[in-house]
């Protein structure tokens, strides 16, 4: 049986546990459960702290893991990412009170805190910078103006708690976390995990793609394919009216509505979008 962590709480609890059901496998009803077994896929899934996921996974006590790309970069275990899963985005960066710093490069030989120290670590090492790195658990924008350090290193969205602290955003960015699923680095092939992964890129590929359907004059076919090219090409069927097919097409869906007025002035009509809920390609 394949055995998978799963976030048992936090921001990426939830958004995990949707994708797996969309992936067709059964997930937990009450969020006091550590374990949800389900039996006709042949996977158990364990409820852990996302901190501790990476853990698990690279000592070989569970197969595969759901975590952030922080959290396995902090951990600096044995597990590796295998794919993407696009959701739960963070980004991480230095901050530090105005006119401190003028570039990261200046970090050296500072205090830097941070509730993610593998991360900074790795980021410094990298770059060839030799910093202190003092571990907090939160609040991590409090630090300079107690004394403890004199940059920080933390999660930043839209900037207003560093802005709040007197900080301000220092270089690029140290990392670009989402969500992952991660394996064990070396582990031998497993067909299950290639089932899920195949079943999680369908989610995806689903999420980010509708079905557009339409009607048009065969004389336009050409032009109109070459709106909706499709995965492979679009799907063409003979229509009872003479001169006329229907099409089928997957199609972005960030572009659906740009292609739908292309479509409707080429002279297309009866152009409907459908949600596809899975896929395989």
């Amino acid at each position: 049986m394949l055995r998978i962590a799963i976030p048992n709480k936090g921001t990426l609890s939830a958004p995990a546990a949707q994708m797996l059901r969309e992936a067709g496998y059964r997930q937990r009803t009450d969020d006091r459960d550590l374990v949800c077994r389900d039996e006709a896929n042949d996977v158990e899934f364990f409820y852990l702290r996302p901190r501790d996921i990476a853990t698990y996974v690279a000592s070989g006590d569970l197969d595969l893991g759901i975590t952030g790309r922080d959290l396995l970069v902090d951990a600096a275990s044995g597990a590796e990412e295998i794919m993407d899963l696009n959701f739960g985005g963070a980004t991480f960066r230095f901050a530090a009170r105005p006119e401190t710093l003028s570039s990261v490069d200046q970090i050296g030989g500072r205090r830097v805190a941070t509730a993610y120290p593998g991360v900074v670590e790795r980021y410094l090492a990298e770059h060839g910078l030799k910093a202190e790195v003092i571990q907090l658990d939160g609040a991590v924008e409090n630090a300079i103006g107690l004394g403890v350090a004199d940059v920080i290193a933390d999660v930043v969205d839209t900037g207003a708690t560093l802005r709040q602290a007197g900080l301000v955003v220092v270089g690029e960015p140290i990392l670009r976390s989402s969500a992952v699923l991660i394996g064990r680095a070396g582990a031998p092939a497993n067909p299950r995990v290639d089932q899920l992964d195949r079943r999680l890129h369908g989610v995806l590929v689903a999420r980010r793609y509708v079905m557009l359907t339409y009607d048009v004059r065969v004389d336009l076919l050409d032009r109109a394919s070459a709106l909706t090219p499709g995965i492979e090409s679009p799907t063409v069927s003979a229509l009872h009216r003479e001169g006329w097919v229907a099409v089928n097409a997957m199609v972005l869906r960030g572009d659906v509505h740009q292609i739908m007025d292309q479509l409707y002035d080429l002279g297309a009509r009866a152009i409907l979008v459908t949600n596809i809920h899975a896929c395989r390609l």
